[in-house]
């Protein structure tokens, strides 16, 4: 079996395992009394905390350990935002932000904590299609009454780099706290820039789930929404789970070793699938940035492919990947990033590669994904060529109305041979994912996308024959 899916949690590094069982046995105690086994988890405790300060490049005393990534970003989000209530309740964010980040900054709704005037105004500042976005149009959403930005280092997905250096500067001449969501990019190196707080998740590195850090720098305005608690400088509440942060810290410092020669042998392996991607399987369209990306992160889409069944079938074959597939999202609905790209959605798959991938690991999937994608095609019916051209009579419409993904573009595929060079057809669906589909096909296929209707069932959507 070979694991790629190292985005979604990373197998537990050597160092974190055996840290993590020396911790079991020396730093069970509280830390906070002043007997001996207290002071040996006190030591154990400080020791993780100058680790991971090392290695983020901040003070001590200005990380704390939490309970998870998640849960430090709705800390630092909250705490952040009530530290500048009187400059205003405006956040402005990425539109490709963590799901968490993207909760956190609107407030209500979020949790049984979370009332109504906790809510925020908050601004999502577009991406390109690549996935980045335009610094200058980032920091122009920058107002008088805006508390707090943030932008995450990495996207989550597809593994676009984004310029938090540069955002950084920009928020703080305007005086403005940028929080980085570092979860992606910690094991591969610190975050650049004067950014002013910083959250992260150990599992994303290899460290055990469950823990998180969360870093404020001096002179960053913050208060606390927690209950009072005297554990973690009062903004991480609850007793510590020492082992779990030591060992956290101990693979933080492991894979930080290990990262340039990582970077360059998995960076290898993943332009090897992007560039082998495309040729060995038609209507394939990979996203994300092809230069300022993760070493360890490839993402593409399939064209007329389901993208459960495209897991099911790559499971099958010994695979582990993720998708961004509203085919494979509980909500019907396709990822907000691929969204906000702009980009094909159905039949996408996320490769995200582990430590200890092999080159053979690799050339195994590539060998093995064009006749999963063929199968999951030929079980959907999916076109093998455009239909012949056919006299039609009037626009040609295409019912699709309470079929999923990929359905609609399949059938849409199907007919546009019928209508001649000019002639339009009209694909009526309810499916959210057909709003990125159709006219992501329109690109791939070189056909002209008119635009979407809104019907009282769904929406209609306007294609015209070019070729």
């Amino acid at each position: 079996m070979s694991y790629f899916d190292a985005a979604s949690a990373a197998p537990l590094h050597p160092v974190a395992r055996e840290a993590l069982l020396a911790a079991l046995e020396e730093g069970w105690a509280d830390p906070a009394r002043l007997y001996r086994e207290g002071r040996r988890a006190r030591l154990l405790l400080d020791s993780a905390r100058e680790a991971a300060a090392d290695a983020v490049g901040c003070r001590p005393d200005e990380l704390v350990f939490t309970s998870s990534g998640t849960r430090a970003v709705h800390q630092g989000v909250r705490g952040a935002r009530a530290g500048r209530r009187r400059t205003g309740r405006r956040v402005v964010v990425s539109a490709v932000e963590h799901s968490s980040v993207l909760h956190a900054a609107g407030g209500g709704g979020v949790g049984a904590d979370w009332d109504a005037d906790d809510a925020s105004d908050v601004a999502e500042v577009p991406v390109d299609r690549m996935g980045r976005v335009d610094p200058a149009v980032f920091l122009a959403a920058l107002t008088g009454d805006t508390a707090l930005a943030a932008l995450q280092s990495a996207n989550h997905e597809v593994g676009t780099v984004q310029p938090v250096a540069e955002v950084a500067e920009g928020c703080r001449a305007a005086g403005v706290p940028l929080l980085v969501d570092a979860a992606q990019s910690l094991g591969w190196g610190r975050v650049p820039g004067e950014w002013s707080l910083l959250t992260a998740s150990a599992h994303k590195w290899g460290g055990p789930a469950g823990t998180g850090l969360l870093v404020v720098r001096k002179g960053t305005r913050f208060a606390p929404q927690d209950p009072a608690d005297e554990r973690e400088s009062g903004r991480s509440p609850g007793f510590e789970n020492l082992p779990a942060i030591v060992a956290a810290a101990a693979s933080l410092r492991a894979v930080r070793a290990e990262a340039a020669g990582e970077a360059e042998r998995l960076g290898a392996l993943v332009e090897r699938i992007r560039s082998r991607v495309p040729e060995l399987v038609p209507d394939t369209e990979v996203v994300g940035d092809p230069v300022h990306r993760l070493p360890h992160l490839v993402t593409f889409s399939c064209l007329y492919v389901d993208g459960e069944a495209l897991l099911h079938g790559l499971d099958r074959e010994g695979f582990s990947v993720s998708s961004g597939s509203s085919c494979t999202s509980g909500t019907l609905t396709p990822s907000h990033v691929l969204h906000a790209m702009g980009v094909l959605s159905e039949g996408n798959v996320r490769v995200s590669l582990a430590r200890g991938t092999t080159e053979g690991d690799v050339e195994r999937f590539l060998s093995v994904l064009p006749g999963v994608v063929s199968s999951v095609r030929e079980r959907l019916g999916a076109p093998s060529a455009p239909s012949p051209a056919a006299p039609t009579a009037g626009e040609l419409v295409v019912d699709a109305l309470g079929k999923r993904c990929p359905i609609p573009v399949i059938e849409l595929a199907k007919v546009i041979g019928r209508v001649p060079v000019g002639g339009t057809v009209t694909v009526l669906s309810d499916d959210a994912a057909a709003r990125l589909d159709i006219p992501a096909w329109c690109g791939m296929r070189n056909q002209g996308y008119l635009g979407e209707e809104k019907r009282e069932r769904g929406s209609a959507y306007r294609v015209r024959r070019l070729g």
